[in-house]
Order: structure tokens, then sequence, then C-alpha cells
């Protein structure tokens, strides 16, 4: 008898690039009014890139990144935005307050090395009555893009949606209640392991070059 396999979670984009125009068609047809993308680099960029130009809309950042354990580079318990927001997850709660803290300043340095990077001379855009869509290449266990939330809501916008190619089970749970609206094309089933390049067939980290391009096309 023949035998077959398949993987899963399945290949859904061949890279960044597609899965931002299906994710900018998706997001098109909800016809928002006086939108603003901003993208979580670095990989959250080429996406948003692509929803940016199907919506006609500005693109910038906001430069998040999570707090890793600190035996890996691979998971992480928290994560902390370039304004100062930090959010800490529950998993925070089982390491010491030291080992939190240094970790959460080596986070924060390195956000601010990224901010200082990328912004330059690029200022940012004013996010008061506006319609804030938070994008990134897909959604771990989503405590990166909370933070993001969080720091963006003291901009004052009239509402904060997140959209993702692709997200884990958990992280859509954990985010809804702190959005106006959450556009995910594929959940993956909470039961299964999740990562989320394995939903891309061209997975690369980029540069910081590359996501200067693309910012730079994007003026």
């Amino acid at each position: 008898m023949a035998s077959w396999t398949r993987a899963y979670p399945p290949t859904l984009f061949q890279d960044r690039t597609e899965a931002g125009r299906k994710l900018g068609g998706e997001l098109l047809a909800m016809k928002l009014k006086d939108a603003v993308v901003l993208a979580i680099p670095a990989g959250g960029v080429p996406v948003a890139a692509e929803v940016a130009k199907k919506l006609n809309a500005p693109l910038d950042l906001v430069i998040a990144r999570k707090i890793q354990f600190p035996w890996t580079t691979e998971a992480g318990f928290g994560a902390v935005v370039s304004d100062g927001t930090v959010y800490l997850g529950r998993h925070a709660d089982g390491l010491s307050p030291e080992v939190v803290q240094a970790q959460t300043e080596k986070a924060t340095e390195q956000v601010q090395h990224r901010a200082q990077q990328f912004r330059q001379r690029r200022k940012e855009l004013d996010l008061s009555g506006r319609t804030v869509i938070l994008v990134d290449d897909g959604l771990a266990s989503g405590s990166t893009m909370l933070a993001a939330v969080q720091s963006i809501r003291n901009s004052s916008p009239q509402q904060v949606i997140v959209a993702v190619p692709t997200a884990s089970g958990s992280a859509v749970s954990l985010l809804r209640p702190h959005v106006d609206g959450l556009v995910s094309l594929y959940v993956h089933p909470n039961h299964l392991p999740f990562a989320v390049a394995s939903s891309y067939e061209n997975w690369y980290d980029l540069s910081d070059e590359e996501v200067m391009g693309y910012l730079q096309e994007s003026e």
C-alpha cells in the first residue's frame, strides 16, 4: 500500500512580498479610512510595504523586540518598544527579578540601537485619530505585537488593527482583547507546533540595508 505525508503547516506563501500582496487585498476590502501602516522590523517590513502600496497609505515603523530567555534566542517572555513600553508575559513569573531586569535592559539596548539606525532623519507619523495597521510577517507568541499595540495606544489612534499573513491560535487569543480588529490569512491550530518561517517557501533574515531600502522606496 502506498503511503504519503503532507507537510504541516502548509507552505502558504512564496515569500514575504507575496504574503503582503495577499494581506493587502484582504485589508483593501475592509475599506479602512485614513489608514497608516506600521511595520515591525525586520521581517514585517516587506509585508507592510506591499500592504501600504495596496492601500495607498503611508508606511512607518514601530520598533519592538522580544525579551529573550537567557538560555535561548528562539523564545522570549515579553517584549520592549523603542518608546520604553515593556510587556512581560506569564513566563516572566518563573524568573528572578535580576534575570528579568538584565534581559529587559539587553532588549532595550537592541531596540534603541535599531531605532537610531532606521529612524535617522525619518520623522514619525502623527497617529492621532487615524486607523493604525500593525504588520508583521507572522505571530508566534504574540508578545512583541502586544507590546507594539500598547505603545501605539499612547498616540491616541482612532483604531488599532493587527494584520499578519500567519499566526498561532494562542497569539490570536492573546491579542484579540487588545485590538479593534485582527486579520490573519492563516491561523494555526493550537495543538500543533508552529513556526512563522514554516509558512514561507523563501525565508531568510533581512539585513538592515534591505529594511532601509524598503523605507526609502516608500517615501
